[in-house]
């Protein structure tokens, strides 16, 4: 049993090695390809054009409200809507709840009044 799990601990001590060894060369890697994305980046920013900046705000507040709205609608046509009868079963739930909880309510505004009443006997 002990040499069962000597072979047992030996093989994860060797796939742990793997592992690691692994992580070291795709650091590596990873680090020559940023150093090679940035020389590109450079030499691409050495080369663009300036950007043209126009004089009109109304351009970028119009733009920007007609985004807007074209992401409210995107947004909109993803809304999961309720069928008619569960907007039926949602709007009677509500209902019976304002219903309910203003009675509650009542009771307890006109217990307390009552109770305020009866103590300074204000009214009488």
């Amino acid at each position: 049993m002990a040499n069962k799990d000597r072979n047992k601990r030996s093989a994860r001590q060797a796939r742990q090695r793997e592992r690691a060894e692994r992580e070291v060369v795709a650091a590596e890697s990873a680090a020559k390809a940023s150093v090679k994305k940035s020389k590109a980046a450079a030499a691409q920013a050495s080369k663009k054009a300036p950007v043209k900046v126009s004089g009109a705000k109304d351009s970028g507040i119009i733009a920007r409200t007609r985004s807007y709205f074209s992401a409210v609608r995107a947004e909109m046509r993803r809304v999961t809507w309720p069928s008619r009868t569960e907007l039926t079963n949602y709007s009677v739930a509500v209902i019976a709840s304002l219903i309910i909880f203003g009675f509650a309510v009542w009771l307890v505004d006109t217990g307390i009044v009552a109770a305020l009443v009866g103590f300074t006997s204000l009214r009488g």
